[in-house]
């Protein structure tokens, strides 16, 4: 019985994630479509506070090995790049 929850309870914990980091990837393309100033203190709290519990989830899932590392990285590493692309954006429309 404990055999078939594990997997599902690892299938569960990266449905959360990814649905976490998605939020956070609609906050971005709000940002995106609107080319809103990113250096808004508002944007930049609300945007580091986000990324900084998604990536605390995330290294707790791997600690309990929900996940693994690699999985992680690239959740963390897909939400960066597109923060990298909104700031390629923003500068150039300056």
């Amino acid at each position: 019985m404990t055999e078939t929850k594990i997997p599902d309870l690892e299938q569960k914990a990266l449905e959360l994630l990814r649905a976490d980091a998605d939020k956070i990837f609609k906050l971005i393309d709000v940002q995106m479509e609107n080319l809103t100033m990113p250096q808004c203190p508002l944007y930049e709290e609300v945007l580091d506070t986000q990324m900084f519990g998604l990536s605390r989830e995330v290294e707790f899932a791997v600690r309990l090995g929900l996940i693994e590392e690699e999985i992680g990285r690239e959740i963390m590493g897909s939400l960066e790049r597109k923060l990298a692309d909104l700031h390629e954006l923003y500068n150039q429309k300056k």
